[in-house]
């Protein structure tokens, strides 16, 4: 089943999203700016198509990039809200990040400030050193990939060509070659094996390298002298760069894997101590596909008290045919969380099933709810929860999911205590239905 089309002409994928702009073009599809119709929120479908997939090779790819975001929430990441499938189409629903590429504002306005490149170049090694403590390696860090949300604050993008800790030989490292020449370390293109921290921590030096300066430290048009240059650490800073600026990059851009500077001794430099500043939000926003803002639905979705009635197009939709998530979890043995959420039918009634889920969290309300809370390692996790009607019967179908936070902090909450705390309210399939002939 592909695309719908609502009353007013507009898309609807899979009776969730309603697709608006096209806000770009890749090798395998588009992005449309989109709106999520159960809280209103806005966000980016990426839509790939699998016959162009699978003719170029890259189907596993998108797998690994999907495992990949899948295992790292943080704020400074892009987030992967969800996937879905039809026949011909892969559909990725993303955070939407409104303030476009750090790299366009370098082109538009040149090198910035050396206290503003500090504020970027800190929030992208918090993120790049999360992905590292996750076995998670992007490989293709350059500022294209590098969003900025209407705070102003970094997003990482793009994990087409990341790799696992998995991936890795024998000898414990990786082997292909990828990336943006301009920006890939010199090991991965020796051909003897890479580590894949150590290489996303060389193209963090060439980002903060071009932060700072405004130009590539290397870029020839000729690929064999650019690769000597890099192999030789050979580039110049300019004297406006400060001492502690230009010790940094040159830690960073050692050609010698065994000897560039580590996340742990890089925070404890001098130059990424010095404070930080306060920057004005970017003025991006806009409203969401539909007119209202995304604050005004999703309060609107949170004050509906009723169940929503299943149709069989929700029945359809919500099947494991269209939950692309279970392809990319084999191995890992955490069933139904990791792949995006616990689902169960009842026959309690809808408001003993909410309070049920309430009394897990510290906020939420209604048949449809996002509900927040702090995690056991202290980070931030919300779950969203849809309940539907089944008619005729007094079925009702509960769908809980992760909406933002920590993969691995919510696989603990499901199976620690959402398992536990709804197990007497969940209706076997051998239990007679109330209404039924």
């Amino acid at each position: 089943m592909e695309d719908a089309v609502a009353a007013d002409g507009k898309s609807v994928l899979q009776g969730r999203y309603e697709l608006g702009r096209v806000l770009g073009h890749g090798n395998f599809g588009r992005v449309h700016a989109a709106r999520d119709l159960r809280t209103g929120r806005g966000v980016a479908v990426k839509v790939v198509a699998k016959d162009k997939l699978e003719r170029a090779g890259m189907a596993e790819q998108i797998k690994r990039e999907i495992a990949a975001m899948k295992m790292v929430s943080h704020p400074n990441i892009v987030e992967l809200h969800e996937v879905m499938a039809t026949r011909s189409k892969i559909y990725l629903a993303l955070e939407l990040v409104r303030g476009g590429e750090l790299f366009s504002r370098i082109a538009r306005a040149g090198r910035v400030r050396e206290d503003v490149a500090r504020r970027y170049f800190r929030q992208l090694v918090s993120a790049v050193h999360f992905c590292h403590g996750r076995g998670v390696y992007h490989r293709d860090l350059k500022l294209e990939n590098l969003l900025l949300d209407e705070a102003g604050n970094l997003k990482v993008a793009d994990f087409g060509l990341s790799a696992l800790a998995g991936h890795a030989r024998s000898d414990g490292l990786l082997h292909t070659a990828c990336g943006t020449p301009s920006y890939v370390a010199p090991e991965v293109l020796g051909g003897k094996g890479y580590d894949g921290a150590k290489a996303d921590l060389w193209s963090c030096g060439v980002i903060l390298y071009v932060l700072l300066v405004g130009r590539l430290p290397f870029h020839e048009d000729n690929l064999m002298v650019m690769y000597r240059k890099m192999q030789r650490g050979e580039f110049l800073c300019p004297p406006w760069v400060s001492a502690d600026a230009r010790k940094l990059i040159g830690d960073l851009l050692d050609p010698n894997p065994s000897t560039r500077i580590t996340v742990a001794r890089l925070v404890e430099t001098p130059w990424y101590q010095k404070p930080l500043p306060v920057l004005p939000p970017l003025n991006v926003k806009e409203p969401a596909p539909g007119g209202a803002t995304p604050d005004a639905r999703r309060a609107s979705a949170d004050d509906k008290e009723e169940p929503e009635v299943l149709n069989a197009f929700h029945l359809i939709s919500l099947s494991e045919g269209f939950d692309l998530s279970p392809l990319f979890d084999h191995g890992r043995g955490v069933g139904r969380c990791s792949a995006g959420g616990v689902r169960f039918a009842t026959r309690e009634a809808a408001s003993s099933v909410v309070s049920r889920l309430e009394s897990l969290v510290t906020t939420g309300r209604g048949a449809n709810m996002r509900v927040t809370r702090s995690g056991s390692r202290g980070v931030r996790l919300a779950v969203a929860a849809e309940i539907f009607s089944v008619a005729p019967s007094a079925v009702l179908l509960v769908d809980v999911k992760k909406d933002g936070g920590d993969t691995m902090e919510y696989q603990s909450f499901c199976s620690e205590e959402l398992r536990p705390a709804l197990k007497d309210v969940v209706w076997a399939s051998g239990e007679d239905t109330p209404g039924a002939a």
